[in-house]
């Protein structure tokens, strides 16, 4: 019995993606510049920000519109490079 695939998405399309680090007060810029050198064109009111319970880390929520794989794996490893983040989703 083989494992069902995943599910294909199809480029071009909206992409959600979660980018969790330490809480500072430039963090959201500082995603928005990664992610906008990627998928130029981010909608403002698209982007949502939360703080843990505690403070210590935040969560940048945002949508962009993907073109494809490659894009979206060398926005990840950006991301995760800058060594400010701790989780991409």
């Amino acid at each position: 019995m083989s494992q069902p695939s995943a599910p294909k998405i199809e480029f071009p399309c909206d992409y959600v993606i979660k980018v969790i680090g330490n809480a500072a007060p430039d963090f959201k810029d500082f995603v928005v510049s990664v992610v906008e050198t990627h998928a130029p064109g981010i909608n403002e009111e698209r982007i949502t920000v939360t703080d843990s319970r505690n403070g210590r880390y935040t969560s940048v929520r945002l949508t962009i519109v993907a073109t494809g794989e490659p894009q979206l794996k060398a926005l990840f490893e950006d991301l995760k490079a800058s060594g400010r983040v701790h989780m991409v989703l």
